[in-house]
């Protein structure tokens, strides 16, 4: 419901009780006809008329309909209605961000945080503190609050049963700003359910037992520590979902047994951190980004999923190959990204006995032309009951030795055959010897496979055909540089000349070309 609508309503109101005095006064004079909105009803039994029941609805409802409206128009109708004028200082949600509070775009910065000041002030200081399930505070980068300021917001906004708070700072308070645990403190916290900090430090004292109801906690280049986080654990026990992302004075992260509800867990580019020792018993889903760290499971780990990417000084398929086995027995789903693989996969006795799914991402730039991908069969030998296998290359300026050249002779790798795979699907094929030698591989040793999918253009990794326009009916393909187009066309000629007659029968073979409108160029191919 938008303000236009509300002050239409309000208006017509306005009018029906006008008209219905003037009949009263003048009973002779004809009435005017009703609108739809505000339409009488026909005469009862009794000879009178019932009134439109808007105006005399009971206040829940009006607060109801009125926590229903954006922010924006909320505060605007507050103007034109008494009855929303009192559910306004009871709104449930605040949600304070340049889009919400209607800060022009392009107004200077300074102008931009002033206005964001000034009416974050005022909407709070005429609100009642009463009521609130959620506060939002987004920050525009450039604006700077003053402190006192800030926790006489959090104060008012963070009120016994609030059930989401979310303070994202501009970055300039990541040193200056303590989020006030304090605040949590009498029953305020207990009702959080979903607490996201950041730019900012938090630092639950002992005995911190003030966010019970917590099931979801998200710390954005948050400064805490290993201690700190174990006072908020210490009786959170409806934790579910836990995400730490650049909090730069994290050594060692430890998860507590009774955290039985906890089921996924992030970390990314914590560049201190050393240990994560989860005993967790049913955390299922893992993301780590960045260095490697000494992880540590407990043996009744229930870990099925894992995504993994290392930071640009580290080959993540070598250390996902080499230490994961052992250390996430029960892995089923791992996604693997890799922005600098400068050793090739190696041979392992360790196995993924329980890996069903395999994602390998190779990053552009920082890429080897030297990586041999055929050594990738190391990571489908190390996968028995492994069924479905992608591989993604972006081959952004990565030039690799080309199957077309001199005498080229195949080789061939003996060993167990692959015989659960199902699914095959290389996004960035290209005219790699090794490539070609993995997709031969793959189709004589995959006994049970099903489909095998060869996509000539990497559009990131988000899937082989997302940003093409025949496909999203977009006006264009998503831009691709010409070297990137021409190799796309010379592994098409790979595709014929080497893959097409080696692809069983009963196997579904599809290959994804160039987009012929947004991707044609003249090339002349051996």
């Amino acid at each position: 419901m938008g303000f236009v609508a509300l002050n239409r309503l309000m208006f017509k109101q306005k009018e029906q009780r006008r008209r219905r005095r003037i009949h009263n006064q003048k009973s002779t004079k004809v009435p005017k006809k009703k609108d739809s909105l505000c339409q009488e009803d026909d005469h009862s039994e009794g000879g009178k008329r019932s009134r439109y029941p808007g105006s005399n609805l009971p206040e829940d409802i009006w607060c109801h309909i009125h926590s229903l409206m954006p922010l924006r128009d909320a505060a605007h109708s507050a103007c034109v209605s008494h009855a929303f004028l009192r559910s306004w200082r009871c709104h449930p949600n605040l949600k304070f961000t340049k889009e919400t509070l209607c800060l022009k775009r392009n107004a200077r910065a300074g102008r931009v945080a002033r206005c964001f000041t000034m009416r974050v002030d005022q909407i709070l200081k005429n609100h009642l503190g009463i009521g609130v399930k959620a506060l939002y505070l987004g920050f525009p980068d450039s604006c700077k609050v003053d402190i006192c300021r800030l926790d006489r917001w959090l104060q008012i906004g963070i009120t016994p049963g609030i059930e989401e708070v979310t303070v994202f700072l501009p970055r300039n308070y990541r040193t200056k700003y303590s989020f006030p645990c304090s605040l949590l403190f009498g029953g305020c916290g207990n009702s959080i359910r979903h607490l996201r900090l950041s730019d900012c430090a938090f630092r639950p004292p002992v005995g911190f037992d003030c966010l019970r109801s917590l099931t979801k906690l998200q710390l954005y280049t948050v400064c805490t520590t290993g201690d700190e986080l174990g006072n908020l654990f210490s009786n959170s026990f409806a934790l579910e979902q836990l995400e730490l992302i650049y909090c730069g004075e994290l050594i060692s992260l430890k998860i507590p047994f009774w955290l039985e509800r906890l089921s996924f867990l992030r970390v990314s580019e914590c560049n201190m951190l050393q240990v994560i020792e989860s005993k967790a018993p049913n955390l299922h889903t893992l993301a780590l980004y960045g260095d490697p760290v000494h992880l540590t499971l407990g043996e009744s780990s229930q870990v099925k999923t894992l995504d993994l990417m290392l930071s640009y000084n580290w080959s993540s398929v070598s250390y996902a190959i080499t230490k994961l086995p052992s250390t996430v027995p029960t892995l089923e789903t791992l996604t693997v990204t890799s922005s600098s693989e400068k050793v090739n996969a190696p041979m392992v006795a360790d196995k993924f006995l329980n890996l069903k799914c395999l994602e390998i991402h190779f990053c552009a730039k920082a890429f080897s032309p030297a990586y041999d991908y055929l050594s990738l069969v190391s990571f489908l030998d190390a996968s028995p009951a492994l069924e479905t296998f992608i591989l993604s290359v972006n081959q952004n300026e990565v030039k690799h030795d080309s199957v077309f050249g001199n005498a080229w002779h195949m080789r061939q790798i003996l060993g167990d055959k692959h015989a659960s795979i199902r699914k095959v699907q290389i996004n960035g094929f290209c005219s790699a010897k090794s490539m070609v030698e993995l997709t031969c591989h793959i189709l004589e040793n995959a006994t049970s496979l099903e489909s095998l999918t060869v996509d000539t253009i990497c559009d990131g990794f988000t899937g082989a055909d997302v940003h093409r326009c025949y496909v999203q009916n977009i006006s264009e393909c998503w831009p691709i540089p010409r070297d990137q187009i021409l190799e796309a066309h010379k592994a098409l000629r790979a595709v014929d000349r080497y893959i097409v007659g080696r692809v069983p029968p009963a196997v579904k073979f599809n290959v994804l070309e160039p987009c012929s409108r947004c991707h044609a160029i003249d090339v002349e191919l051996p």
